[in-house]
């Protein structure tokens, strides 16, 4: 499967972006999905799974009640809906997909294939 993420850009701090990553070459139910970023200098985290049917999802402390993702299967599009944005927020964002079952898949090795990333820039 192939996976292109979009919608990054550039924001204010308490503003709102959502980050698409549509997928290629399979069907996406098929696939369990995560969210994860990289800042400048730091290392790839953990930011959002959801499971293929998407009647579940798991976040990282850092971003619950912030952020939420979702998936439309018909669509082949996973989202990450990202509210009251912050400095910190700053990073390039990637997603992932997985035919493992390794709930809640908030590890970077539980995914087989990984988008470019989009690059998310909050401004204070």
């Amino acid at each position: 499967v192939q996976l292109v993420e979009s919608g990054g850009g550039l924001v204010q701090a308490g503003g709102a972006l959502r980050l698409s990553c549509a997928a290629s070459g399979r069907t996406l139910s098929d696939y369990a999905m995560g969210w994860f970023r990289q800042a400048p200098g730091k290392e790839r985290e953990f930011v959002a799974s959801i499971i293929r049917s998407g009647s579940r999802t798991y976040y990282a402390d850092s971003v619950k009640g912030r952020f939420t993702i979702s998936r439309d299967n018909a669509k082949n599009t996973v989202y990450l809906q990202m509210n009251s944005l912050k400095p910190e927020d700053t990073a390039v964002y990637f997603c992932a997909a997985t035919t493992a079952f390794a709930w809640p898949y908030y590890r970077d090795t539980d995914y087989d294939y990984w988008g470019q990333g989009t690059l998310v820039t909050v401004s204070s």
